[in-house]
Protein backbone atom coordinates (compact mmCIF):
# COMPACT_ATOMS: atom_id res chain seq x y z
CA UNK A 1 0.00 0.00 0.00
CA UNK A 2 1.19 3.36 -1.10
CA UNK A 3 0.52 6.61 0.65
CA UNK A 4 -2.61 7.23 -1.25
CA UNK A 5 -3.89 3.50 -1.08
CA UNK A 6 -3.20 4.04 2.49
CA UNK A 7 -4.95 7.87 3.29
CA UNK A 8 -8.47 6.04 1.06
CA UNK A 9 -8.20 3.04 2.96
CA UNK A 10 -8.55 5.19 6.25
CA UNK A 11 -10.86 7.58 4.53
CA UNK A 12 -13.38 4.63 3.76
CA UNK A 13 -12.70 2.94 7.62
CA UNK A 14 -13.71 6.29 9.50
CA UNK A 15 -17.16 5.59 6.99
CA UNK A 16 -17.98 2.31 8.27
CA UNK A 17 -20.16 3.28 10.89
CA UNK A 18 -22.20 5.37 8.85
CA UNK A 19 -21.88 3.43 5.45
CA UNK A 20 -22.83 -0.04 4.32
CA UNK A 21 -20.99 -0.14 1.45
CA UNK A 22 -17.94 0.78 2.87
CA UNK A 23 -18.02 -1.63 5.40
CA UNK A 24 -18.48 -4.55 2.94
CA UNK A 25 -15.17 -3.02 0.90
CA UNK A 26 -13.02 -2.42 4.34
CA UNK A 27 -13.99 -5.71 5.71
CA UNK A 28 -13.13 -7.50 2.20
CA UNK A 29 -9.60 -5.80 2.22
CA UNK A 30 -8.99 -6.70 6.03
CA UNK A 31 -9.59 -10.24 5.00
CA UNK A 32 -7.52 -10.22 2.93
CA UNK A 33 -4.72 -9.29 5.09
CA UNK A 34 -2.64 -7.77 2.50
CA UNK A 35 -2.60 -4.49 5.69
CA UNK A 36 0.34 -2.14 5.65
CA UNK A 37 -0.33 -1.76 9.08
CA UNK A 38 3.04 0.52 10.19
CA UNK A 39 1.62 2.58 7.39
CA UNK A 40 -1.99 3.09 8.75
CA UNK A 41 -0.15 4.16 12.03
CA UNK A 42 2.23 6.36 10.24
CA UNK A 43 -1.01 8.33 8.32
CA UNK A 44 -3.73 8.32 10.67
CA UNK A 45 -1.35 9.44 13.65
CA UNK A 46 -0.07 12.01 11.38
CA UNK A 47 -4.02 12.83 10.50
CA UNK A 48 -4.81 13.01 14.50
CA UNK A 49 -7.68 10.06 13.15
CA UNK A 50 -5.41 7.25 15.16
CA UNK A 51 -8.60 7.07 17.64
CA UNK A 52 -11.65 7.80 15.42
CA UNK A 53 -9.97 4.68 13.44
CA UNK A 54 -10.09 2.31 16.38
CA UNK A 55 -14.05 3.44 17.33
CA UNK A 56 -15.06 3.01 13.80
CA UNK A 57 -13.34 -1.12 13.42
CA UNK A 58 -14.83 -1.20 17.17
CA UNK A 59 -18.08 -0.32 16.41
CA UNK A 60 -18.33 -3.10 13.82
CA UNK A 61 -16.35 -5.24 15.12
CA UNK A 62 -13.32 -5.62 12.70
CA UNK A 63 -10.66 -5.21 15.67
CA UNK A 64 -10.85 -8.81 15.12
CA UNK A 65 -8.92 -8.54 11.80
CA UNK A 66 -6.24 -6.17 13.05
CA UNK A 67 -2.69 -7.88 15.54
CA UNK A 68 -3.53 -7.85 18.62
CA UNK A 69 -0.80 -5.64 20.04
CA UNK A 70 -1.93 -2.84 17.76
CA UNK A 71 -5.48 -3.38 19.23
CA UNK A 72 -3.90 -2.68 22.52
CA UNK A 73 -1.91 0.09 21.62
CA UNK A 74 -4.66 2.16 19.51
CA UNK A 75 -7.27 0.86 22.97
CA UNK A 76 -4.68 2.46 24.97
CA UNK A 77 -4.43 5.97 23.15
CA UNK A 78 -8.07 6.34 22.71
CA UNK A 79 -8.45 6.02 26.27
CA UNK A 80 -5.89 8.30 27.22
CA UNK A 81 -7.87 10.72 24.39
CA UNK A 82 -10.89 10.12 26.20
CA UNK A 83 -9.49 10.82 29.42
CA UNK A 84 -8.23 14.21 28.04
CA UNK A 85 -11.52 15.20 26.24
CA UNK A 86 -13.44 14.76 29.20
CA UNK A 87 -11.36 17.29 31.14
CA UNK A 88 -11.21 19.88 27.94
CA UNK A 89 -15.09 19.72 28.20
CA UNK A 90 -15.36 20.43 31.70
CA UNK A 91 -12.81 23.50 31.33
CA UNK A 92 -14.96 24.50 28.52
CA UNK A 93 -18.22 24.92 30.24
CA UNK A 94 -16.14 26.27 33.14
CA UNK A 95 -14.87 29.26 31.08
CA UNK A 96 -18.85 29.00 29.42
CA UNK A 97 -19.89 29.85 33.15
CA UNK A 98 -17.36 32.57 34.32
CA UNK A 99 -17.73 34.10 30.95
CA UNK A 100 -21.10 34.61 30.54
CA UNK A 101 -21.57 35.42 34.04
CA UNK A 102 -19.43 38.79 32.74
CA UNK A 103 -21.57 39.38 30.17
CA UNK A 104 -19.38 37.64 27.54
CA UNK A 105 -20.98 34.71 25.06
CA UNK A 106 -18.10 32.58 23.89
CA UNK A 107 -18.91 30.79 20.62
CA UNK A 108 -16.85 27.26 20.73
CA UNK A 109 -15.77 26.29 17.86
CA UNK A 110 -13.96 23.31 15.73
CA UNK A 111 -12.89 20.28 18.27
CA UNK A 112 -14.44 21.83 21.45
CA UNK A 113 -17.52 23.01 19.74
CA UNK A 114 -18.01 19.72 18.09
CA UNK A 115 -17.66 18.06 21.92
CA UNK A 116 -20.27 20.08 23.60
CA UNK A 117 -22.44 19.53 20.53
CA UNK A 118 -22.24 15.80 21.08
CA UNK A 119 -20.95 15.35 17.25
CA UNK A 120 -19.39 11.96 17.85
CA UNK A 121 -20.65 8.73 19.06
CA UNK A 122 -17.64 8.13 21.31
CA UNK A 123 -15.32 11.58 23.01
CA UNK A 124 -12.53 10.12 22.30
CA UNK A 125 -12.57 10.26 18.46
CA UNK A 126 -11.84 13.65 18.30
CA UNK A 127 -8.20 14.94 19.12
CA UNK A 128 -8.36 18.24 20.18
CA UNK A 129 -5.57 21.05 21.09
CA UNK A 130 -6.46 23.90 22.14
CA UNK A 131 -9.74 24.89 23.29
CA UNK A 132 -11.01 27.83 20.58
CA UNK A 133 -13.28 30.39 21.00
CA UNK A 134 -15.12 33.47 19.56
CA UNK A 135 -16.29 36.88 20.97
CA UNK A 136 -17.44 40.03 19.58
CA UNK A 137 -14.44 41.66 18.86
CA UNK A 138 -14.75 44.52 21.23
CA UNK A 139 -15.02 42.03 23.62
CA UNK A 140 -11.77 40.00 22.94
CA UNK A 141 -9.39 41.81 25.53
CA UNK A 142 -12.27 41.90 28.24
CA UNK A 143 -12.57 38.36 27.99
CA UNK A 144 -8.73 37.60 28.14
CA UNK A 145 -8.16 39.81 31.38
CA UNK A 146 -11.42 38.20 33.25
CA UNK A 147 -9.41 34.38 31.91
CA UNK A 148 -6.29 35.67 33.27
CA UNK A 149 -7.43 37.28 36.55
CA UNK A 150 -8.90 33.32 36.85
CA UNK A 151 -5.36 31.75 37.25
CA UNK A 152 -4.43 32.33 33.25
CA UNK A 153 -1.50 33.48 32.07
CA UNK A 154 -0.28 35.37 29.26
CA UNK A 155 2.80 35.74 27.40
CA UNK A 156 4.26 38.91 26.19
CA UNK A 157 3.41 38.37 22.75
CA UNK A 158 2.64 35.39 20.48
CA UNK A 159 1.42 37.18 17.55
CA UNK A 160 1.04 40.45 16.63
CA UNK A 161 -2.13 42.49 16.92
CA UNK A 162 -3.52 41.81 13.44
CA UNK A 163 -3.81 38.20 14.24
CA UNK A 164 -6.97 36.54 13.95
CA UNK A 165 -6.71 35.32 17.87
CA UNK A 166 -4.83 36.67 20.65
CA UNK A 167 -1.85 35.04 21.93
CA UNK A 168 -2.44 31.76 23.43
CA UNK A 169 -3.19 31.68 27.08
CA UNK A 170 -2.57 28.78 29.57
CA UNK A 171 -3.81 27.78 33.29
CA UNK A 172 -1.32 24.99 34.89
CA UNK A 173 -4.08 23.65 37.02
CA UNK A 174 -6.10 22.91 32.98
CA UNK A 175 -5.69 20.44 30.42
CA UNK A 176 -5.87 22.77 27.51
CA UNK A 177 -4.43 25.68 26.27
CA UNK A 178 -6.96 29.00 25.14
CA UNK A 179 -7.70 30.82 21.96
CA UNK A 180 -9.56 33.41 22.11
CA UNK A 181 -10.79 34.44 18.66
CA UNK A 182 -11.42 37.98 17.04
CA UNK A 183 -11.97 36.62 13.75
CA UNK A 184 -11.91 33.24 12.55
CA UNK A 185 -9.99 33.57 9.58
CA UNK A 186 -6.85 35.36 7.79
CA UNK A 187 -7.51 39.03 7.69
CA UNK A 188 -7.57 38.83 4.04
CA UNK A 189 -10.44 36.55 3.89
CA UNK A 190 -12.00 37.39 7.45
CA UNK A 191 -14.80 39.98 5.60
CA UNK A 192 -16.85 37.59 4.09
CA UNK A 193 -16.91 35.14 7.56
CA UNK A 194 -17.22 36.33 11.55
CA UNK A 195 -18.77 37.06 13.95
CA UNK A 196 -21.41 38.85 11.93
CA UNK A 197 -22.37 36.75 9.31
CA UNK A 198 -22.80 33.39 11.82
CA UNK A 199 -24.83 35.61 14.81
CA UNK A 200 -28.03 35.10 13.29
CA UNK A 201 -28.21 31.25 13.34
CA UNK A 202 -26.16 30.18 16.36
CA UNK A 203 -27.00 27.47 18.06
CA UNK A 204 -27.81 27.01 21.74
CA UNK A 205 -27.47 24.14 24.07
CA UNK A 206 -27.84 24.50 28.21
CA UNK A 207 -26.05 27.92 27.80
CA UNK A 208 -23.52 26.88 25.38
CA UNK A 209 -23.39 28.47 22.38
CA UNK A 210 -21.63 26.79 19.08
CA UNK A 211 -22.26 27.83 15.38
CA UNK A 212 -24.99 26.33 13.03
CA UNK A 213 -24.28 22.84 11.42
CA UNK A 214 -23.55 24.59 8.26
CA UNK A 215 -21.17 27.01 9.56
CA UNK A 216 -19.52 24.54 11.24
CA UNK A 217 -18.89 22.51 7.65
CA UNK A 218 -17.55 26.33 6.83
CA UNK A 219 -15.46 26.72 9.20
CA UNK A 220 -13.93 23.20 8.96
CA UNK A 221 -13.49 23.66 5.40
CA UNK A 222 -11.94 26.97 5.90
CA UNK A 223 -9.36 26.64 8.65
CA UNK A 224 -7.78 24.01 6.68
CA UNK A 225 -8.15 25.32 2.85
CA UNK A 226 -8.00 29.30 3.55
CA UNK A 227 -6.34 29.67 7.32
CA UNK A 228 -3.30 26.59 6.69
CA UNK A 229 -3.06 26.89 2.63
CA UNK A 230 -4.11 23.94 2.56
CA UNK A 231 -6.20 25.16 -0.98
CA UNK A 232 -2.75 26.61 -2.32
CA UNK A 233 -0.86 23.38 -0.92
CA UNK A 234 -3.89 20.66 -2.53
CA UNK A 235 -4.21 18.82 0.74
CA UNK A 236 -6.02 16.88 2.99
CA UNK A 237 -6.00 16.78 6.65
CA UNK A 238 -7.93 13.14 7.39
CA UNK A 239 -9.57 14.93 11.01
CA UNK A 240 -10.89 17.53 8.77
CA UNK A 241 -12.58 15.44 6.50
CA UNK A 242 -13.80 13.29 8.94
CA UNK A 243 -15.68 16.49 11.09
CA UNK A 244 -16.91 17.28 7.17
CA UNK A 245 -18.73 13.97 6.20
CA UNK A 246 -19.87 14.07 10.57
CA UNK A 247 -21.32 17.41 10.16
CA UNK A 248 -22.97 16.65 6.86
CA UNK A 249 -24.59 13.72 8.12
CA UNK A 250 -26.36 15.97 10.54
CA UNK A 251 -27.68 18.43 7.96
CA UNK A 252 -31.64 18.48 7.66
CA UNK A 253 -31.58 20.40 4.65
CA UNK A 254 -28.84 20.89 1.07
CA UNK A 255 -26.04 22.74 2.06
CA UNK A 256 -25.92 25.75 0.19
CA UNK A 257 -22.96 26.91 -1.72
CA UNK A 258 -23.23 30.64 -2.57
CA UNK A 259 -20.91 32.60 -5.26
CA UNK A 260 -18.60 34.57 -2.92
CA UNK A 261 -15.07 35.56 -2.27
CA UNK A 262 -14.68 32.06 -0.74
CA UNK A 263 -16.62 29.86 -3.15
CA UNK A 264 -13.74 28.12 -4.36
CA UNK A 265 -11.87 26.82 -1.62
CA UNK A 266 -15.30 26.12 -0.41
CA UNK A 267 -15.89 23.79 -3.07
CA UNK A 268 -12.09 22.49 -3.37
CA UNK A 269 -12.45 20.97 0.26
CA UNK A 270 -15.83 19.60 -0.09
CA UNK A 271 -14.93 17.43 -3.38
CA UNK A 272 -11.35 16.95 -1.64
CA UNK A 273 -12.88 15.40 1.41
CA UNK A 274 -16.15 14.05 0.71
CA UNK A 275 -14.32 11.94 -2.38
CA UNK A 276 -11.55 10.21 0.29
CA UNK A 277 -14.70 9.43 3.06
CA UNK A 278 -18.10 9.69 1.37
CA UNK A 279 -20.55 12.32 0.39
CA UNK A 280 -23.27 12.76 3.23
CA UNK A 281 -26.88 13.34 1.00
CA UNK A 282 -27.25 16.65 1.92
CA UNK A 283 -23.73 17.79 0.33
CA UNK A 284 -23.93 18.65 -3.35
CA UNK A 285 -22.43 16.86 -5.97
CA UNK A 286 -19.45 18.58 -7.82
CA UNK A 287 -18.80 17.80 -10.80
CA UNK A 288 -18.55 21.41 -12.57
CA UNK A 289 -15.19 21.85 -14.17
CA UNK A 290 -13.07 23.67 -11.70
CA UNK A 291 -14.10 21.29 -8.83
CA UNK A 292 -13.09 18.30 -10.84
CA UNK A 293 -9.66 19.40 -12.18
CA UNK A 294 -8.85 20.48 -8.59
CA UNK A 295 -9.82 16.94 -7.38
CA UNK A 296 -7.36 15.85 -10.17
CA UNK A 297 -4.60 17.96 -9.39
CA UNK A 298 -4.61 16.83 -5.49
CA UNK A 299 -4.52 13.38 -6.86
CA UNK A 300 -1.55 14.34 -8.46
CA UNK A 301 -0.14 16.12 -5.85
CA UNK A 302 -0.45 12.89 -3.46
CA UNK A 303 2.19 10.94 -5.83
CA UNK A 304 4.60 13.84 -6.03
CA UNK A 305 7.72 14.37 -4.18
CA UNK A 306 8.32 18.13 -4.81
CA UNK A 307 7.66 20.38 -1.83
CA UNK A 308 8.06 23.99 -3.95
CA UNK A 309 4.95 25.11 -3.31
CA UNK A 310 5.09 24.81 0.72
CA UNK A 311 8.73 26.45 0.55
CA UNK A 312 7.16 29.59 -1.00
CA UNK A 313 4.50 29.39 1.17
CA UNK A 314 6.74 29.63 4.31
CA UNK A 315 9.22 32.18 2.72
CA UNK A 316 5.96 34.21 1.79
CA UNK A 317 4.25 34.38 4.56
CA UNK A 318 7.36 35.24 6.75
CA UNK A 319 9.04 37.85 4.70
CA UNK A 320 6.23 40.51 5.59
CA UNK A 321 6.58 39.83 9.04
CA UNK A 322 9.91 40.49 8.93
CA UNK A 323 9.86 43.70 7.25
CA UNK A 324 7.27 45.22 9.54
CA UNK A 325 8.96 43.80 12.59
CA UNK A 326 11.63 47.35 12.08
CA UNK A 327 7.89 49.72 12.59
CA UNK A 328 5.25 47.85 13.86
CA UNK A 329 5.83 47.04 17.58
CA UNK A 330 3.51 44.21 18.31
CA UNK A 331 5.25 42.39 15.25
CA UNK A 332 8.89 42.92 16.73
CA UNK A 333 7.16 41.34 20.07
CA UNK A 334 6.28 38.31 17.88
CA UNK A 335 9.59 37.80 16.54
CA UNK A 336 11.43 38.56 19.91
CA UNK A 337 9.40 36.01 21.73
CA UNK A 338 9.89 33.05 19.44
CA UNK A 339 13.42 33.75 19.29
CA UNK A 340 13.88 33.70 23.40
CA UNK A 341 11.38 30.50 23.41
CA UNK A 342 13.75 27.38 24.13
CA UNK A 343 10.47 25.23 23.43
CA UNK A 344 9.59 27.03 20.28
CA UNK A 345 13.59 26.08 19.45
CA UNK A 346 12.59 22.32 20.57
CA UNK A 347 9.70 22.10 18.72
CA UNK A 348 11.31 23.57 15.69
CA UNK A 349 15.30 21.33 15.64
CA UNK A 350 13.91 18.44 17.28
CA UNK A 351 15.45 15.51 15.91
CA UNK A 352 13.09 13.17 13.33
CA UNK A 353 12.01 10.48 15.40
Amino acid sequence: MNYKDTLFFIGKCLTITHEKHNRFLVEEQLKKGNINWDNIIKISTSHYVFPALYCNLKRVDFLKYLPNDLVEYMKYITDLNRERNQQIIEQAKEINELLTSKGITPIFLKGTGNLLEGLYDDIAERMVGDIDFLVEKNLADEANKILVSSGYTEKISELFDDHRHLPRIVNPKRIAAIEIHKEMLVSSKATFFNYDTVAPTLQETKNIHTLSTSDKIKLTIFSKYINDDGYTLRSINLKVAYDVFLLGNKLTSDFIIEESQLSKQLKAGLKINTSVLSKPKHIPELNDAFSNQYYSDFLKYLTSTKNTTKKYLWFSKRLPILKRLFYKKSYFKFVFSRLTDINWYRRKFKPNS
